[in-house]
């Protein structure tokens, strides 16, 4: 999937530190996932429903 016109936005529960950064962006029927550190490294890309169920398993911890 080619994500270089994605535009990428710190995801609202990472840290403000500059410890913890994830940064997601929009995909056709996806939500992609990178490290805010390491923008050009490698990211996850997730269906939408997928990233929901992960997003609540988290949010469970």
């Amino acid at each position: 999937m080619d994500l270089t016109s994605a535009k990428w936005r710190k995801a609202s529960r990472s840290t403000g530190n500059g410890g913890e950064c994830v940064e997601v962006a929009n995909a056709p029927g996806h939500v992609a996932v990178r490290d805010s550190k390491d923008p050009h490294g490698p990211h996850l890309t997730l269906r939408r429903e997928d990233f929901r169920g992960l997003a609540e398993a988290i949010k469970s911890l």
